[in-house]
């Protein structure tokens, strides 16, 4: 019996630990400005804390989410971020925001996946066509929307999710992410331009694609968004 109660603790410890582990840790002080000067600060989450006598104002400001980002390129959207790197103030406070625009005509967010953020986005100009799949375990089921202005959809943690301009019009929305640095994983990017390349018979048998059109793919020049 207490091989039992010892075995119930040990899950319930690993439990919360993978709890703990899932999101960005509270912080335990006001702030933790990010910096790269090493010499006075102090490593959290990846960055060195500013003196926080020394923050001002403009550690919490960033400037030009109102610019339409450029999406003259092969998928026809441009993904504009405003994570800890773009805005210092951002270091330990869970939380970040992007910008995504879209061409007309087929403007296409590609499937990705955010392996450390939920994601939750507002359309401010157009019609886009947005969804996400679920994991094996749900039997990978596609959940799809049609958005219009103001409409919110939320992709869940890690789900694998995309936004389709499908209007005539250029289509601009944001999206809030439940971390400082959520991480962006492209699909097509990670498989077929992966640095080096994956072998192709993985591929072939993964994708039950022909050698030759694995090669191809894998030849073709992949971009992140």
């Amino acid at each position: 019996m207490k091989g039992v109660h010892v075995f119930v603790a040990f899950l319930l410890l690993a439990s919360s630990i993978s709890f703990a582990s899932a999101y960005d840790p509270s912080p335990l002080q006001d702030f933790c400005v990010a910096i790269n000067d090493t010499k006075n600060g102090v490593f959290v989450n990846g960055k060195f804390c500013k003196d926080p006598k020394l923050v001002i104002a403009d550690d919490f400001f960033l400037s030009g989410f109102d610019k339409p980002g450029d999406t003259s390129n092969a998928v026809g959207s441009k993904v504009t971020p405003a994570f800890v790197d773009q805005l210092l103030g951002l270091n330990t406070l869970g939380v970040s925001l992007v910008r995504i625009d879209f061409a007309p005509h087929g403007g296409l967010n590609p499937p990705h996946t955010h392996p450390r953020g939920t994601e939750i986005l507002v359309v401010q100009e157009g019609t886009l066509y947005v969804g996400f799949v679920s994991s094996n375990q749900d039997d990978n089921r596609l959940f799809t929307k049609v958005l219009n202005k103001g409409d919110i959809f939320v992709f869940p943690i890690g789900m694998i999710h995309f936004q389709l301009n499908i209007g005539e019009t250029p289509a601009v929305a944001f999206s809030g992410l439940s971390s400082q640095n959520p991480g962006t994983i492209t699909i097509a990017t990670s498989v077929f331009g992966s640095k080096p390349p994956i072998n192709p018979d993985v591929l072939t048998k993964a994708f039950m694609l022909d050698k030759d059109v694995v090669k191809y793919l894998q030849s073709r020049f992949w971009t992140n968004n």
